[in-house]
């Protein structure tokens, strides 16, 4: 696999890391320096409490993509970057790009979606 393309993955990968982890810092702020206020309306409260679940389930989705990121980056150290867990064959440069996270060619993760969905 040509060299340039991996570097390139490992650039967007460690900016979208980045900046994942800075959203979750600046959540993390957010929520805690929030002082709890006296709503008079229940709905106003019922409104922020919404909100930050919300929120909470966007960050545990970012969580989860952490985690995929940190692997993606642990593979392109390994050597093993671009390598198809399923099959062992070589992942697409075109798709690799579209989605550096991926661990899968697109016959393996069609399949993958195609089990999932019986």
């Amino acid at each position: 696999m040509d060299r340039g393309v991996i570097e390139k993955c490992r650039a967007d990968l460690q900016s979208q890391l980045d900046e994942l982890l800075a959203g979750a810092e600046r959540t993390v702020v957010d929520m805690t320096n929030v002082e709890e206020e006296n709503f008079p309306d229940p709905t106003d409260r019922a409104s922020l409490e919404s909100n930050r679940n919300f929120t909470l389930r966007l960050r545990d989705r970012d969580r989860k993509l952490v985690a995929k990121i940190k692997d993606a980056i642990t593979r392109i150290e390994k050597g093993t970057f671009g390598i198809c867990d399923g099959c062992g064959g070589e992942i697409e440069e075109k798709r690799l790009i579209a989605r550096p996270v991926t661990s899968l060619c697109i016959d393996c993760k069609t399949v993958a979606e195609e089990e999932e969905v019986k």
